[in-house]
């Protein structure tokens, strides 16, 4: 088969590899099509993943070629997304089920061969088949739509988010509570896409450039709240605060743009070392808030009321629209423009899909 391999450190070269091995407990997947991530850009070019040679690419779907289920759960030509971190199920979050947080854990794409070629190796009880109607481009975009639900639900302290998605509950009063993203990179505008589609109506973002207003236009955003980042929003502080940037003086800016008593999640992956100047730390403690940080996203195997079956529920109602955001379509055999592309920033980009023929 045809793949992307990652020899080392900015040394990635599409060639002809072996098709894996079908194991006892996996399945074979045919790539149909795969998100490039901006945590493969440095992954590739400047820090190089957990061992050498490897596939990179961990947010993909696609059918089954073969498998080794024998429950009925899988078979073979159905589509599926994949959920990429493989759990070592015996730490003390796994046995918890909060299998985002194992201490031992694999990942495909990063630490295991993952989805930029023809063909990726897949536990059975990664896979999520997929309803139909869900194409492989919006199925291949699950993995961030998931965490940007995961960072939602962690400011859901009354649980609401699976009941409203099921219908059993409304919003509550018009509009809801104030929210605020900070940072309109993928996760940011897919949190806001989640956040519009389940019936907030007070949905503000911060952004820098006036790309990432029309991409939140395309969501159902409404332009008033959209703000450029030099020009902060009138309302002084937010019920909730999303912060997707991961850089200091952001998340200063959440710590000042939140109301007393409220929350904060932090999202964005560190650039630097963060430090809090007395008076912004003095913010936290005289407002009492409530700070908290997501990484990854819940997945339980099966159909239970995990993110990714809750955005899965939003997709299949066609209640969000997460292909309004794919910016460039590639073939396998492109990928290295995709990656450029991200890299050198030579030109506007949201998702840069990858599509298998």
């Amino acid at each position: 088969m045809k793949a992307w391999v990652l020899h080392n450190i900015d040394d990635l070269k599409y060639e002809d590899v072996d098709n894996p091995s079908l194991q006892d407990g996996w399945s074979l997947i045919r790539v149909g099509a795969a998100g490039i991530c901006g945590s493969d850009i440095p992954r590739i070019f400047q820090t190089g993943a957990h061992k050498h040679p490897l596939i990179p690419g961990h947010e993909f779907a696609g059918t089954v070629a073969e498998t080794s289920d024998t429950s009925g759960r899988i078979h073979k030509n159905q589509p599926v997304g994949v959920f990429p971190l493989i759990p070592c199920g015996k730490c003390k979050p796994c046995q918890s089920k909060h299998y985002e947080m194992c201490r031992n854990y694999n990942y495909l794409g990063s630490r295991s061969d993952g989805g930029f070629a023809e063909y990726c190796l897949v536990p059975n009880w990664n896979l999520l088949p997929l309803p139909d109607g869900i194409t492989m481009e919006q199925a291949a975009m699950l993995e961030p739509m998931s965490v940007a639900m995961h960072a939602i639900r962690q400011l859901d302290y009354g649980h609401t988010i699976p009941m409203i998605i099921e219908g059993e509950v409304q919003m509550g009063e018009p509009g809801g509570p104030s929210v605020l993203i900070i940072g309109l990179g993928t996760i940011g505008l897919f949190a806001a896409m989640h956040l519009i589609a389940l019936g907030y109506q007070n949905v503000h973002v911060i952004g820098n450039k006036d790309y990432q207003l029309q991409q939140f236009i395309q969501i159902g955003g409404k332009p008033e709240n959209y703000h450029d980042g030099l020009h902060l929003p009138e309302v002084e502080a937010f019920d909730m605060v999303i912060e997707c940037v991961g850089k200091p003086d952001t998340i200063r800016q959440a710590i000042r743009m939140t109301a007393p008593g409220k929350s904060i999640v932090l999202v964005g992956n560190p650039s630097e070392n963060i430090g809090f100047p007395k008076d912004v730390y003095w913010m936290i403690l005289r407002n009492q808030l409530r700070i908290s940080g997501t990484w990854n996203s819940s997945y339980l195997g099966g159909d239970k009321l995990d993110d990714w079956n809750l955005v899965l529920r939003l997709l299949a109602r066609g209640q969000i629209h997460p292909e309004r955001l794919i910016s460039q379509r590639l073939s396998l055999e492109h990928l290295m423009d995709g990656l450029c592309i991200m890299r050198d920033k030579t030109e506007n980009y949201t998702k840069v899909m990858v599509v298998n023929n």
